[in-house]
């Protein structure tokens, strides 16, 4: 797709990756920088048009349509030549999506102080995909299941799977504490805010939107806990926030977590946040069939639960 002009009209033909997508997400993903308000702006007062005539904000584009854009200035890209090309390893991949095991310490995307992350190496090492799109997040220090859409309509399909709750997340936590409770049902508010240095933090607020998460015990020491948790929302850190503010911090968080305990912890081998994406059950986004998917823990948190195990009394906990 050419680029935007910032002195003339841009006529872009509709191709296969964007097939289905509403015009204002499409407008908003190719004019990087451009402030929401004016891609809006241009949309309502018709200087956006699609086969020579104005559309509403939430018309989905089909193969073929011409589009017209009116001159935009757009922020300059980074040099993606800079940005290493990198395979991650595959849990599964077919013509509509990929699902990779992200490794702890790789963003998912570019931003924030980061210049790129798994979805632009992704890009970099398949410069021939139409489409490679995130269809979800992780955090930075979350290894585990991460699915990539490489086609409109199944990307479009596994949003509405996430925002509608078919797609069951289930994550591994080691928690500092002894988890009593073998089925419990997490359900407190978040509100995102800004430190005094301008760190994005989450915190337990009444004022914040309803999260949900379902925390089901696994096994027990004498002074740490394996959790399942399952995520009935996806807000920001959630499993960090509703587990720490319950006096359960996860082991190796370096934002929520005990960080004298964690300097402690790296000494003794566990070197990063010990969270891991673990399983995801959903419908295949184009075929519908039933998709169960499920990564052990990678090899440093498995050695260390072995480490710990060497320690402390370990008792099984009942499966719930």
């Amino acid at each position: 797709m050419k680029d935007l002009s910032k002195d003339s009209v841009t006529w872009l033909e509709v191709g296969d990756e964007a097939e289905g997508q509403r015009i204002d997400n499409f407008l908003l993903h190719i004019a990087k920088g451009v402030p929401k308000s004016h891609i809006y702006r241009i949309l309502r007062s018709g200087e956006v048009r699609v086969n020579k005539g104005r559309v509403e904000v939430e018309y989905r584009l089909k193969v073929g349509d011409v589009l017209r854009v009116p001159p935009i200035r757009v922020a300059k890209m980074p040099d993606q030549t800079q940005v290493p090309a990198r395979e991650f390893d595959i849990v599964y991949e077919d013509e509509a999506l990929i699902i990779v095991n992200k490794p702890a310490g790789v963003a998912v995307h570019g931003g924030s102080g980061v210049s790129f992350g798994v979805i632009e190496q992704l890009r970099r090492a398949r410069p021939q995909a139409k489409l490679l799109e995130l269809a979800h997040r992780l955090d930075r220090e979350t290894s585990g299941l991460l699915i990539v859409a490489k086609k409109r309509q199944a990307l479009t399909r596994l949003h509405d799977q996430f925002r509608e709750g078919g797609i069951a997340k289930r994550y591994l936590a080691l928690v500092n504490g002894v988890w009593r409770n073998e089925l419990q049902h997490v359900r407190l508010s978040l509100l995102k805010y800004l430190t005094a240095e301008g760190e994005r933090r989450v915190s337990v607020d009444p004022a914040g939107k309803v999260s949900h998460s379902i925390v089901r015990l696994q096994t027990q020491w004498e002074n740490f806990s394996l959790v399942e948790v399952e995520l009935k929302t996806g807000r920001t850190h959630q499993i960090r926030v509703h587990l720490a503010h319950l006096g359960f911090p996860i082991a190796g968080d370096d934002k929520y977590g005990d960080f004298s305990l964690n300097r402690t912890l790296q000494k003794t081998g566990l070197k990063r946040m010990f969270l891991h994406a673990a399983r995801l059950d959903l419908l295949h986004p184009l075929s519908g069939d039933p998709l169960a998917l499920t990564l052990p823990l990678p090899t440093e948190l498995q050695n260390f639960v072995e480490q710990l195990t060497r320690y402390e009394k370990r008792n099984e906990a009942k499966k719930a």
